[in-house]
């Protein structure tokens, strides 16, 4: 059916959907085993939200499963091409994907405990860092008692590997 034919008011607007975090052209998607299951059970609740719309109107309720599917579909294309890394074959040394790392930042005397992940589990309130972030991108190979200097515009700040766990 022609536009011309169709009243304004019966157009449905596309839905917005926020992007998920970045990740560059390129750039494997490695997740871990829990990155991956929190991705399924985030998909999950989608699918259950979706199933368990109320709307006012059935205008409002095709515009919201709208929305839903189309983060349902973001989700599925991260989910596959997600790699699994497995932990268990990172060399227990060195800094890799995966690692839980103790750092002593610049001069302060506590330390931080950080965990080098995907970019769809990071979660800074969680201490888990995107493995494509700076501070990630500096640490990768590096061994306990080694530092690593990441430049900022108010100056280096040095992050000393104290410890490191898979």
């Amino acid at each position: 059916m022609s536009r011309g034919f169709v009243k304004e008011e019966d157009q449905e607007e596309t839905p917005l959907v926020p992007p998920r975090a970045d990740l560059p052209s390129g750039v494997t998607n490695y997740v871990t085993e829990t990155g991956m299951e929190e991705l399924q059970a985030e998909k999950q609740a989608l699918i259950e939200e979706k199933s368990n719309l109320t709307a006012a109107t059935e205008q409002e309720k095709r515009i919201a499963s709208n929305f839903i599917s189309a983060k349902i579909k973001l989700l599925d294309e991260r989910i596959a091409t997600a790699k699994i890394v497995d932990l268990s074959e990172q060399p227990k040394n060195e800094i890799r994907f995966g690692a839980k790392v103790t750092l002593k930042i610049g001069k302060s005397p506590k330390a931080m405990t950080y965990q080098l992940v995907g970019v769809d589990e990071a979660d800074i309130s969680k201490n888990k860092i995107s493995f494509i972030s700076p501070i990630a991108m500096i640490l990768i190979g590096k061994k306990v008692g080694e530092k690593a200097t990441l430049s900022l515009t108010k100056g280096d700040r040095v992050f000393e590997v104290m410890e490191i766990k898979y």
